[in-house]
């Protein structure tokens, strides 16, 4: 029963026996615009939906236009006003984290400069002045085949490059009868 959705956000595919669902969460513009409560109403149903594969191996990976902590963005006084790290944008974040998700990334990148966008503007890359806002969240049994992590800072710096660097995960590879 839920309302059509205005913008595409979410893809999922099952590969090599992971569940992989693709995000672009909503950015949600101004704390005062519509789209804010419009990312939280999307940022609920996707929980709901996630509780349910937790079981299973999961990532939910992309954009979440969130950063949780305020070692995720170059200078949190700058953004004290702006979305991406409201506490309620935080507290949806970390209700995944409450179901059993995992930020499989951060132990391999535990420093807190290990952002993943940067601005085009006033070379925001070149002075690592980001913000962490790119994620792998991984139900259990995902977390537990996580071998290595890295955000690609080398694709960013390529001429041409999006403003978010790739963020990626390696798993070791399970056999479906379960051995490895």
């Amino acid at each position: 029963g839920d309302p059509p959705a205005a913008e595409a956000r979410a893809i999922g595919a099952t590969c090599g026996g992971v569940r992989i669902w693709s995000l672009y969460v909503p950015n949600g513009r101004k704390v005062d615009d519509p789209h804010f409560s419009y990312k939280l109403d999307w940022l609920a149903r996707l929980r709901e939906s996630a509780t349910a594969w937790t079981d299973q191996p999961t990532a939910l990976v992309g954009d979440w236009n969130i950063a949780p902590t305020d070692d995720d963005v170059f200078d949190i006084a700058q953004f004290a006003t702006s979305t991406h790290v409201t506490p309620r944008e935080r507290a949806a974040f970390n209700g995944f984290l409450d179901d059993g998700y995992v930020d499989v990334v951060r132990p391999h990148t535990p420093e807190p400069d290990s952002y993943t966008y940067w601005d085009y503007y006033r070379q925001r890359f070149e002075r690592n002045r980001g913000m962490r806002i790119d994620f792998v969240l991984g139900s259990p049994p995902l977390a537990a085949r996580v071998t290595g992590a890295f955000v690609d800072r080398d694709e960013r710096a390529g001429k041409g490059a999006s403003d978010h660097a790739p963020v990626v995960v390696d798993l070791v590879d399970v056999a479906t009868d379960g051995s490895t």
